[in-house]
């Protein structure tokens, strides 16, 4: 694979044939295509090393735990983190290009993320442009070590780039209800193991809380009918999330 631009692009995939190939594909420009397979059953692994990908398979535990691992790995300093159902577009490249040509006033960069249910492009409730730290310096960089939403930590000033990384979130409403109950569940855990107290009230309160800020005062209702679902299961994680934590508790507390 021709280095082109020094930086390395490091993917986290499981069982993603179906994506996998558009990924690296959307990043052969780079001087590094790593991808860190968590031991998928499909043809993952074998789709990457056909494309030229470099490959290294490590069981994912702890969501936070596991992207250290795979950044700490990469062959350059610069690090471009993407997910297999993600791609990056001609100008997110161009501005990659840019940054890196040059002397770099930054530690990390923000991209916008630009995502979809099918084939609906989300605009409002929040999720765009949804800027996420993607570009960095590993050296001044890691993931909070926790199961569900690691915190980004950059250790340093952070800069921002316009091109949008494609996000192909969910394949319909289905996935979407799926991925939403594997949130909430892990979500749950987090709270029992932070030894969290939660109450009925206050959990009520962030469900409807979610629900209005998303529908409301992030304008989903221009998303129409995919807009209000958006919104009621934002507000739907809050309360999953809640009746499987006082689910746990109560296990937890019985033995």
């Amino acid at each position: 694979m021709a280095a082109q631009i020094p930086i390395s692009v490091v993917i986290i995939a499981k069982n993603e044939e179906g994506h996998i190939a558009g990924c690296i594909e959307s990043a052969l420009w780079a001087g590094e295509v790593l991808v860190v397979d968590d031991f998928s059953a499909d043809s993952t692994v074998a789709v990457a090393k056909r494309l030229g990908a470099r490959v290294l398979q490590r069981r994912m535990d702890i969501e936070g735990t596991h992207r250290n691992w795979a950044y700490a790995h990469s062959s350059f300093d610069w690090v471009f983190s993407l997910d297999a159902d993600e791609r990056i577009t001609d100008e997110l490249r161009q501005d990659l290009e840019k940054t890196i040509s040059r002397e770099i006033e930054h530690k990390g960069y923000t991209v916008p993320i630009k995502t979809y249910i099918g084939d609906y492009w989300i605009r409002y409730g929040g999720w765009y442009p949804g800027r996420k730290l993607r570009f960095f310096d590993k050296n001044f960089f890691q993931y909070e070590e926790v199961e569900v939403h690691p915190r980004a930590l950059l250790r340093g000033s952070c800069g921002h780039l316009d091109g949008d990384v494609i996000h192909y979130s969910y394949r319909g409403i289905a996935d979407f209800v799926t991925s939403l109950n594997a949130q909430t569940t892990l979500e749950a855990r987090k709270w029992v193991k932070d030894k969290r107290t939660i109450g009925v009230f206050s959990c009520l309160r962030k469900t409807c809380d979610r629900f209005l800020r998303t529908y409301i005062a992030k304008r989903g209702y221009k998303d129409g009918f995919v807009g209000f679902i958006v919104a009621v299961f934002g507000g739907l994680y809050q309360l999953l999330s809640y009746a499987k934590y006082r689910e746990l508790f109560k296990d937890t507390d019985t033995q």
